[in-house]
This record gives structure tokens, sequence and C-alpha cells, in this order.
């Protein structure tokens, strides 16, 4: 994992950045459809599972069930008759070609193992768009919450997770983004966006940097 801050320093922003009452762990589209043995974009899956990102992702819920963090899981989805889903993009149209579709209610939409939906995680799904933030309940459910820090994890760092990283800086949140908790295609994708474009607007850090911050407070 590239270093993009001296550890130091790094580790001061995420003690500042991480207080469990005012941060969110958001995954992004890791359902089973997706980053499961069987999703509909193979080659993306096997980069998330092969890299150990859905992994980390894992790693980072369970922790962020143990200490008080909110967990919320943004899902892609469609109606079966497509209504209200976009056509305005090559990436769309492809999406109604694959063999795998993320109908509203099948288990392609549900979350995918080895991460653990607790009771009170919330669920967001969206049925438009590219962004999990971006025309859904994400941004009022994390100012009701009181969220003041987004962690964003999951995939693609091609699309959706950017597009996530985006729109949460615009909203005013501060965003810290676990580099090896992303995934996307081609493998060496990835730490190039994150390196030249998502340091530029969060802080980018490493799973075990942000579990070091999360694992230190336990709610009461």
């Amino acid at each position: 994992m590239p270093s993009y801050a001296s550890e130091s320093k790094r580790q001061r922003e995420l003690v500042g950045l991480l207080d469990p009452a005012t941060t969110v762990l958001l995954t992004v589209e890791c359902q089973r459809g997706v980053v499961g043995p069987d999703g509909a974009l193979p080659e993306l899956a096997r980069e998330a599972r092969s890299s150990g990102v859905l992994d980390n992702v894992a790693r980072l819920v369970t922790a962020a069930h143990g200490s008080g963090v909110q967990v919320m899981h943004a899902v892609a989805e469609r109606r079966p008759d497509g209504r209200g889903a976009n056509h305005n993009a090559r990436l769309f149209r492809a999406v109604e070609q694959l063999p795998v579709r993320q109908l509203t209610g099948t288990a392609a939409v549900r979350i995918a193992p080895p991460i653990e939906v607790a009771e009170e995680d919330l669920i967001v799904r969206r049925l438009h768009g590219l962004s999990p933030l971006a025309g859904t309940d994400v941004d009022a459910l994390l100012r009701n919450l009181g969220c003041r820090t987004l962690i964003v994890t999951g995939v693609s760092a091609n699309v959706a997770v950017p597009n996530a990283v985006f729109d949460a800086v615009n909203l005013g949140y501060a965003v810290v983004v676990p580099g090896d908790a992303i995934a996307g295609v081609p493998a060496d994708y990835t730490p190039a966006m994150i390196r030249h474009t998502l340091a530029l607007v969060a802080t980018v850090a490493t799973t075990d940097e942000v579990l070091a911050c999360l694992t230190k407070v336990r709610p009461a």
C-alpha cells in the first residue's frame, strides 16, 4: 500500500477525524451481484476478493459495530421493469445486458459475505445514477446521525467510489478512504486513482490504521 502521508501525520489526522459519535462507515455496492463469486462483473469481483479488499471491508464493519460507529450500506439495484433507471450512458446500457441483474428483492442485492450486517445498520438502495449519495437518502441520514466524517469503502474505484467521495466532500463531510478497502479494474488503476485524485480531497489511510483508531474506543 503506497504511503500518501507520513505515518505520524496521518495517524494524528485520523484520531482527530474518527470520533465514533460523528463517524459513519459507508460500504459501496458490496452486494452479491457485484462482488460475489457469481457477480455480474467477474473481473471486479475477482479483484475485490483476491486482493483482500472485501475482507478488509468486513474487518472495518466488524470494528465499527464494536466501537459504536454507524454502518451504512449503499446498494445499487433496478426494478424488473427498469422504471426510473438511467439510459444516458454506455455503462447503463451495458448493465442491462449483463447475465446477473441487480433486481430489487433478489439475492444479487444482498450484502456479500464475509461482511456482516447488524440490526442497527442502515441500507440505502438507489434505482438510478452513479453515486451512492446523489439523489438518495444518504445525505439526510448522515445529517440526522450527526455525521461529520464518512469512511468510504467498497467498489468500484472506477465509478461509484469516487462519486461517493466527491459528493461527500461537496456536501461538507470530511472523508476517510482506506485505500486497501476499495477495488477497481484493472488492479493497477486503483492505486493511481487514489494517489492522483482521492488523496487530493480525502484522508487516505490503510485498513489497519483506521482499525487502530476504531478499536481504541468502545461504547459504554
